[in-house]
């Protein structure tokens, strides 16, 4: 059932020898697997391929009711240590209600991605007060920067994750602490008023997005402000939000311009650019763990406590 509130909700880290999966809740592969497979296998790991890995069935990596059986598949196997999801896309909303998560309650386990496994990211924080690691996912390897690959390869084993960034003239200075949650922007906006939507309040938001316009980033932005999402916020991370797009009558507002904007009524710190997303050096962040977030004019520095 779902829990009221957030905890750090231990999930036993990887170790060598582990098995890890790799299933597809949202759209197909284009390519196999094999560059995901051998870093898994480098770092010591057994992975073992969903089915829906292979699968197809119009842009989805198979129908609903087959992604879902694979991702329950990988959920109720207690040999399997973690899942990762293989790629984002669009689907997961589909899906996502004909799987019974339960079973983390008594065998937890880390589910890897991002993008549109935000939505799952969103259930299990929400629902089972559980962490889960927001990183590069298999099919974004190839273009991987060597950096972030490392970032998930320290979160899935327990090793320390600390990031220290450049400053940017549009961040608000400040010190803050609390359960980091978040991901993509269009994605949270979908779940809102769900059951896999998140309570807010005193927690550090990150969000990020890709190829949206940037009148819907604004129209995203305040729709969280008028839902009442931003003002209990201790802190607020903007991750890459890339190939955004203008209209012909330009929007008038940068992206920077547009968030600080919508959070100008609230004094809590804002950091700008730090490096995950739709980016190749989409370094890892452990969602529903508590962070440090130190925001100067020298730098920003993250730690998790």
């Amino acid at each position: 059932m779902p829990t009221n509130g957030l905890s750090d909700t231990p999930i036993p880290y990887l170790k060598k020898g582990d098995k890890v999966a790799i299933t597809c809740p949202a759209k197909k592969l284009p390519i196999p697997m094999t560059d995901a497979v051998n870093l898994l296998t480098s770092w010591g790991l057994e992975v073992v391929l969903g089915d829906t890995v292979h699968a197809s069935y119009h842009q989805f990596a198979g129908d609903d009711a087959f992604r879902a059986a694979d991702m329950q598949r990988f959920i109720d196997d207690d040999s399997m240590k973690a899942i990762i999801a293989a790629r984002g896309g669009y689907g997961t909303i589909r899906m996502i209600d004909m799987v019974d998560f339960s079973g983390l309650q008594r065998n937890p386990k880390w589910l890897i991605g991002f993008s549109d496994i935000t939505l799952l990211h969103s259930h299990i924080i929400s629902n089972y007060n559980l962490p889960c690691i927001h990183g590069q996912m298999p099919l974004n390897i190839p273009d991987a920067s060597a950096y972030s690959l490392e970032t998930l390869r320290k979160a899935l084993f327990g090793e320390e994750l600390v990031y220290q960034i450049d400053a940017t003239p549009q961040n608000r200075i400040g010190n803050s602490s609390g359960i980091l949650i978040g991901g993509n922007l269009s994605l949270l906006l979908a779940i809102s008023g769900s059951v896999s939507d998140m309570d807010y309040s005193n927690k550090i938001l990150f969000i990020e997005d890709v190829g949206e316009y940037l009148y819907a980033a604004d129209r995203m932005l305040y729709a969280l402000k008028r839902a009442g999402k931003l003002k209990n916020l201790t802190g607020l991370i903007v991750g890459g939000f890339t190939d955004m797009k203008d209209n012909d009558i330009p929007f008038g507002q940068t992206l920077p311009e547009i968030i600080m904007d919508v959070v100008a009524d609230y004094s809590y710190p804002v950091c700008f650019d730090f490096p995950a997303g739709h980016i190749s050096n989409n370094c890892s962040l452990v969602l529903g763990k508590t962070i440090n977030l130190s925001v100067q004019t020298n730098g920003v520095n993250i730690s998790y406590q």
